[in-house]
């Protein structure tokens, strides 16, 4: 049986301004009712890709295709409005002299009872139907962004761009309409590439990840993969805080405070930094100044003071200074904990958290 074609796929993409490449290589497959997130800091050329999958900027070289079908490379271009393919961003550019009706249904063919009966359909769907014949400036944003959500739905697109649709929203409506959103494409078995800057929101909305960073995707899966076998340093510090030990591998050991790191592989000779997150940096409230007696997953204690704490609400921030090199260390703990400035305390690592890296 013959395996079913990505919905949307990417191949090769070049983006090039003033001889920089802003998109580089950047190669995709989403397959239908798929959510990807292009996941990045500002500038790494997650818009430029989308841009160019909708047909609104052209690609130095690369091929893109929907359902198997090519629809651009650098020669052959199917026009924007013939590609099926929506559009959400953050303004969500509903047209204020327009009805929510009209909003919905603009651009829709067919007749006039038609494009009312799909209209009615969508606006049901996000519980928006008593508002057909309201206008944009007495909705909510929330309820604006769903207009806009029913408006680019409308034409049964096969793929859905989304370049952070969701940042103007305050919080406490935010996590509601991204479900809702979701749910509804998912439902429509539309693939979805959803632009953000933040790894939260990637997380929790993502069947797959491609962290993008100086216009290539450096690394690419499942959530829980990209967040726990980080390709290296920055990957690890783009998804949260990291703490970061610096040391010199000898035998394809490195030697540090806490005891001596595997490193595989590393020539000896070659600096590493051994990366772990807050949260796995932990406290040995039952040394008592006994001194670093090493632990099989703990590895050894080392002795740090105080240099600030703070309660975040549902877990406490402690700031160390370690005795050894003076190196500053993270510590997350849950509930509330608040040692005074200058307490010395034992800490440990959670040693198969860590990651090692070479220096580069």
């Amino acid at each position: 049986m013959t395996p079913p074609h990505p919905r949307l796929e990417i191949r090769n993409i070049v983006r090039r301004f003033d001889g920089r490449s802003v998109v580089d290589d950047v190669s995709l497959k989403i397959m239908p009712g798929q959510v990807t997130c292009l996941l990045g800091p500002s500038g790494c050329g997650k818009s430029t890709t989308l841009r160019i999958i909708a047909g609104v900027e052209m690609q130095d070289s690369g091929e893109i295709y929907v359902d198997g079908n090519l629809i651009c490379d650098t020669v052959y271009r199917v026009p924007p409005e013939r590609r099926e393919i929506g559009l959400m961003f953050q303004d969500f550019a509903l047209f204020p002299h327009l009805s929510v009706a009209g909003n919905v249904g603009f651009g829709l063919s067919g007749t006039k009872e038609e494009k009312r009966a799909r209209v009615a359909e969508l606006l049901d769907k996000v519980d928006l139907l008593r508002f057909i014949d309201g206008f944009p400036h007495q909705l909510s944003g929330g309820e604006q962004q769903r207009v806009a959500l029913a408006r680019a739905l409308a034409p049964r697109p096969r793929v859905m761009l989304m370049d952070e649709p969701f940042s103007g929203l305050d919080n406490r409506l935010r996590d509601g309409i991204r479900d809702e959103t979701l749910s509804l494409l998912k439902n429509e078995d539309t693939a979805v590439l959803l632009v953000t800057h933040e790894p939260e929101e990637a997380m929790r909305m993502a069947d797959e990840i491609a962290l993008m960073r100086d216009g290539k995707v450096v690394q690419q899966g499942a959530p829980y993969n990209v967040y726990t076998r980080p390709v290296d340093r920055q990957s690890v510090s783009f998804f949260s805080d990291a703490n970061v030990l610096r040391a010199t591998v000898n035998g394809a050991l490195a030697q540090t405070v806490f005891g001596r790191f595997l490193a595989p592989g590393v020539p000896d000779g070659t600096e590493v930094d051994i990366v772990f997150r807050p949260q796995h940096l932990s406290i040995d409230f039952d040394r008592a100044g006994k001194g670093p007696l090493p632990t099989p997953t703990q590895g050894v204690a080392a002795r740090a003071t105080v240099e600030r704490a703070r309660f975040l609400g549902h877990e406490s921030l402690v700031e160390f200074r370690l005795e050894h090199d003076d190196t500053l260390l993270r510590a997350t703990v849950p509930n509330v904990f608040l040692p005074a400035e200058g307490t010395v305390l034992w800490l440990t690592i959670r040693r198969d958290k860590c990651f090692v890296f070479p220096v580069r």
